[in-house]
């Protein structure tokens, strides 16, 4: 069975998202993909939403991104209750994300990063998996709290 991944993008991520879907598809990936589906000018946050809908829903487990910094997606994203949003424009951060803070969705910043470096970021971003070491699962208990707290 094919591993899921939702994918969406405003305009200035669009031309990051072809690539990241070319290097999905190669990987095996069934693709939910969400839009936008051109460079005309549209909102990140309806995309955002739209992706952190189709993780809450279960139609995908996990997301890919991208807005022109990365940093408004994310924003968004992470005002979901269960969504964790990584702005990851480095490897580094990127595994550390999954292995360490069970990141569910990827945001990137195609306006910050290159391509070869985002597809990259892909790639170390959907090999890694979460420790679920006692340290990791205890901060990720107390994020589920701060959830239960602020989202009734």
């Amino acid at each position: 069975m094919k591993k899921k991944i939702s994918i969406a993008s405003d305009h200035a991520g669009f031309p990051l998202k072809l690539s990241v879907l070319r290097l999905l598809n190669n990987l095996g990936y069934e693709i939910l993909d969400l839009g936008t589906h051109s460079t005309d000018p549209v909102d990140y946050p309806d995309f955002a939403r739209a992706l952190a809908e189709s993780i809450r829903s279960g139609k995908s487990p996990e997301g890919i991104l991208l807005c022109g910094s990365g940093v408004g997606a994310s924003v968004v994203a992470n005002k979901f209750p269960g969504i964790r949003a990584g702005l990851c424009h480095d490897t580094y951060s990127a595994h550390q994300s999954r292995e360490h803070d069970d990141c569910n969705v990827l945001c990137m910043g195609p306006r910050v990063i290159g391509e070869e470096l985002a597809l990259d970021i892909v790639r170390v971003w959907l090999n890694a998996t979460f420790t679920k070491e006692d340290r990791h699962l205890k901060r990720l208990e107390k994020l589920k709290a701060i959830e239960k707290e602020f989202f009734k």
